[in-house]
């Protein structure tokens, strides 16, 4: 959704409608719904759901294998609870992962190039009347040079509105999620890249501290993939190791997508050079819902880890005792120095007084 602001609002009040406007289109169970409201408000009246049909009925999505050239055929249907008919535009658009980790839809003035041109319903807008519900048709098509592969969209339903009291045009979107496996060789790849260690300690000369792993994962295959992560940190030459314990689970990442992850280390002992090693089990779901796990991908990383309180009072104590030794080898010097005067004067006076004697 967007929004569009007049010159009398700022930019920070059409962000923040914007935001709020956000929250009515989550994606939940892989539709994106939104709760039923009084049309007096402006806020959404109307459902999506799946038609019944031979892929099934009560889908929470929509999904298809289809060989390259291919076609499949189904319907979306749209009910109107509200108290007044309702016009909405009807699209389809590509799906990417938001930094939140939740699929979301480009908006209809962004171009999609995979299921967004390749879903085509059987008619551009709809209108439904009070209390009413409307089968909507639609088509893939995949073009015969697809590449094989995973891709997500989405089929949306779209009401328009200007609010003349917040100054803002608004987008209110309802759609359910497009889920395309095109037929051929599948490639599931997942790399760990960037590998990261922060390591902060204690004042405690003698304590442990905390650690943060950072690093990116990134679909570099073409099938969608989740992972299971495990973090591990070590000294050198593999001593003093330390587990980083559960890590939740990544979004399910679209082929080409990365996803950035910071793991915190607790109890670390400041080895001076720490070893972080990544290891990320590939997860791939296939058309019935059956997870699979595929061989695991290791990555290290470095970073230091120096006590510096416990390292300053070394050096204090290093310096402390080579002052020390250089304050006794001074006194030691002078002192010899000092003798060595006494003696010489000693012999001095005696030629003196044996000159004198002489004379």
């Amino acid at each position: 959704m967007h929004a569009v602001a007049p010159p009398r609002r700022t930019t920070i009040a059409v962000l923040v409608r914007t935001a709020l406007l956000v929250l009515l289109t989550a994606l939940v169970s892989g539709t994106f719904a939104a709760p039923q409201a009084r049309a007096a408000e402006g806020d959404v009246t109307w459902t999506v759901r799946t038609a019944a049909n031979d892929y099934g009925e009560d889908r929470s999505s929509f999904s298809y294998a289809v060989n390259p050239g291919g076609e499949a055929e189904d319907a979306l249907v749209v009910a109107n609870h509200g108290t007044e008919p309702l016009s909405l535009a009807v699209y389809a658009a590509d799906g990417f992962t938001t930094e939140k980790g939740q699929l979301d839809l480009l908006t209809e003035g962004k171009k999609s190039s995979s299921v967004g041109s390749w879903v085509q319903a059987d008619r551009e807008s709809v209108r439904i009347a009070a209390g009413r519900s409307a089968e909507i048709p639609f088509t893939v098509k995949v073009p015969h040079d697809a590449t094989p592969g995973d891709y997500v969209g989405g089929i949306l339903t779209s009401l328009k509105q200007s609010d003349d009291a917040e100054g803002i045009a608004v987008d209110r979107r309802l759609g359910i999620r497009i889920k395309l496996r095109v037929s051929g060789a599948l490639r599931p790849e997942l790399a760990v890249e960037d590998v990261h260690v922060d390591y902060r300690g204690s004042a405690n000369p003698f304590a442990q501290g905390d650690a943060m792993v950072t690093y990116d994962l990134h679909n570099t295959g073409n099938a969608l993939l989740s992972a299971k992560q495990k973090v591990t940190l070590t000294g050198p030459f593999g001593t003093l190791s330390t587990d980083a314990g559960t890590i939740d689970a990544p979004p399910e990442l679209l082929p080409g997508e990365h996803w950035k992850v910071k793991v915190p280390v607790h109890d670390v002992t400041p080895a001076f050079r720490l070893t972080a090693t990544v290891a990320v089990t590939p997860l791939i779901t296939d058309a019935a819902g059956s997870t699979t796990a595929l061989a695991p991908v290791r990555t290290t990383g470095h970073g230091w880890a120096v006590p510096w309180t416990l390292l300053l009072i070394v050096v204090l104590v290093l310096g402390g005792g080579a002052a020390a030794f250089v304050l006794v080898r001074r006194g030691r010097a002078r002192r010899a120095q000092q003798e060595e005067a006494r003696v010489r004067a000693a012999v001095e006076q005696a030629l003196r007084d044996k000159a004198d004697q002489q004379s």
